[in-house]
C-alpha cells in the first residue's frame, strides 16, 4: 500500500491549476484522487474531473473534485492504474471492470499517465487474463470466439452477489487467459471485432508515461 500511496501522490504533483484531469479506478488511483483533492483545497486550484466508472465519481465528490464530461469538456491529463505494463509501455487493464470508459477517457488525454508498483511491470503481456466486455446476450459466442485465438475465456462472477460481475455499462464480462501476448495491437482489434464485444483490456499505444513505485523510490518509463 505504501508503494501505491507514493505513486499516487508522485502523479497528483502533475497536476496543473486549470487542468481537465482523466480520473482512474482501483486501488492505486484511490492515492491519487486523494491527494489531488488537498491540493485543490490547500492550493484552492481550479480543476474539473472526468471520472472513468462510478468508483471514481463517488471518491472525486467525497475528497471534493468537482467533476465535468466528456461532452463539455476535453481532456489535458488523465491518470489510470493497470493490471500489467510491459516495456513498450503497452497494458492490460480491467481488473476493476472499468476499462470501456478508462479506453475512451485515456484515449482522449493529451497526456496519459499510467500509476503502478514495480510488481505490474513485465516484458510480455499475458500473465494476467485479458477483460472483455460483453453484451450479456453474446457471451457464449464471444467465448467461442476468443478459443479460436487460443484464449481460455471464464465469465467473472461476483465475490459478494450471486451471479457475474455487472460493469457500469449494465454489461458482462469474460475473463480470457492467454499463454502469452505476441503482438498486442493485433489481438486488441481482432477481440472487438467479435460480435457482442464492447471493449477488451489491451490498451496499445496510448501511454505516454508509466510512473513506478518500488522501495527505491519511484521510476518514470517513457516511449
Amino acid at each position: 500500500m505504501e508503494l501505491k500511496r507514493n505513486v499516487g501522490y508522485a502523479a497528483a504533483k502533475l497536476v496543473e491549476d486549470g487542468n481537465i484531469v482523466g480520473l482512474g479506478t482501483g486501488s492505486t488511483t484511490l492515492y491519487f484522487l486523494e491527494k489531488l483533492g488537498k491540493r485543490i483545497i490547500d492550493e484552492e486550484l481550479e480543476i474539473l474531473g472526468i471520472p472513468t466508472s462510478y468508483q471514481s465519481f463517488l471518491l472525486a465528490k467525497e475528497n471534493g473534485i468537482p467533476v465535468t464530461t466528456l461532452e463539455e469538456h476535453s481532456i489535458d491529463i488523465a491518470v489510470d492504474g493497470a493490471d500489467e505494463v510491459d516495456s513498450r509501455l503497452n497494458l492490460i487493464k480491467g481488473g476493476g471492470a472499468a476499462h470501456t470508459m478508462e479506453k475512451i477517457v485515456d484515449s482522449a488525454a493529451d497526456k496519459f499517465i499510467v500509476i503502478v508498483d514495480d510488481s505490474k511491470v513485465v516484458d510480455k503481456l499475458g500473465a494476467f487474463p485479458v477483460p472483455v466486455e460483453v453484451i450479456p446476450q453474446a457471451c457464449r459466442t464471444v467465448s467461442d470466439h476468443v478459443k479460436q485465438f487460443g484464449g481460455v475465456p471464464a465469465l467473472r462472477m461476483g465475490q459478494r452477489k450471486g451471479g457475474p460481475v455487472i460493469t457500469d455499462n449494465g454489461n458482462f464480462v469474460i475473463d480470457v487467459k492467454f499463454e502469452s501476448i505476441e503482438d498486442p495491437a493485433y489481438l486488441e482489434k481482432e477481440l472487438n471485432y467479435i460480435p457482442g464485444v464492447v471493449e477488451n483490456g489491451i490498451f496499445f499505444g496510448v501511454t505516454d508515461e508509466v510512473l513506478v513505485g518500488s522501495s527505491e523510490g519511484i521510476k518514470s518509463l517513457k516511449k
